[in-house]
Formats: structure tokens, sequence, C-alpha cells
């Protein structure tokens, strides 16, 4: 920068800001928290070493990730961004579940309310069959499957019914 201000760099290290210096356009004077909480998880000379062995046009980009993994680092010193990615992934993996649930529960309804209920066993195995096949293309193999699917029980009255468990995802709220 060299100019009038020093960068956010440059202040909170107390030095003179160069005209070359590496820091100025990505960490300017008006945002010190932004350098100080990467200085703090990285170190400057760490974030340094990394911009100079970067082409300019990604280094905007580089330091944008230093500041959100530097963020997520002082919020969860042991797993970091990790651990907000694998919160919001397992938070959609339980919703898809519930979405599973919630269509199984919908496809028996629309087998009950048809002018002709299946009144065979055949047609309501292929019914669960469905239903499983759903799942496991909708990426509910593993740990999952076997924890719905079998709690898919075909009673002989011809209606597919769900077990508590079942029961109890039905009236949970997607919102808690």
């Amino acid at each position: 920068m060299g100019g009038n201000s020093p960068c956010a760099s440059c202040k909170l290290l107390r030095r003179r800001c160069a005209k070359e210096c590496i820091f100025a356009p990505y960490f300017p004077p008006e945002d010190p928290h932004k350098f100080a909480i990467v200085h703090k998880v990285f170190g400057a000379s760490n974030v340094g070493k990394m911009l100079q062995d970067l082409p300019v046009h990604q280094r905007a980009d580089a330091v944008s990730s230093l500041v959100y993994e530097a963020n997520a680092r002082v919020r969860d010193p042991v797993y970091g961004c990790v651990g907000a990615i694998s919160y919001l992934q397992h938070q959609v993996s339980q919703l898809q579940m519930q979405l599973a649930v919630a269509q199984a529960e919908m496809l028996c309804i629309q087998m009950q309310q048809q002018d002709s209920p299946p009144s065979s066993l055949v047609l309501q195995k292929e019914l669960v069959d469905d239903q499983k096949s759903f799942l496991l293309q909708n990426g509910f193999g593993g740990n999952f499957a076997p924890q719905v699917l079998n709690n898919v029980n075909l009673f002989p009255s011809g209606n597919v019914v769900f077990t508590p468990q079942e029961q109890s995802l039905k009236r949970e709220s997607l919102w808690t």
C-alpha cells in the first residue's frame, strides 16, 4: 500500500507497509479483524508464504478460505470447518430420512385410497419392496437401511404399518 494507511497486517505487526506488500490487497486497514484472526491461527509468515506460492488471480480466493477456516478453528479448535461440514451433513441425512419416511407414508395412504385396495399379499410385498428400493436409491444404505427397512411390517389386514420408531419420526418437527 505504502500510501496513507498501512494494511491491516502491517498495522498489527507494527511495521511499515511497502508498496509491494503482499498482504495489502487482501487485508485492508478498514478490516483489521480479518488479518488478526488469520494471523492468530496460521501466523503471518505462513500466510505470506502461501500467498507468494499462489498465482495472483488465486490469492483472493485463498485469503477468503483462510479467513473462513481461521474463524471455524476459533469456534472449534479441534475440527474447524470439518466439524461444521459434518454437522450439516448429519442434518441433511436426518432430513432425508424424514423425507423418505413421509414419502413411504404417502404411498401407503395413496394405496389405501384407491378404489380397489390390493388384496393379495404379493401386491403388498411389492409395495414394501418399492419403499425399500426407494430408500436404497436415495442413499439410505449402510446403517440406516436395516433400521428403517426392517421396521416396516406387513400385517395380514393388508396395511403397511410403521413401528413406534417411525411414528416418533412423524411427530418430530423439521425445525427443532
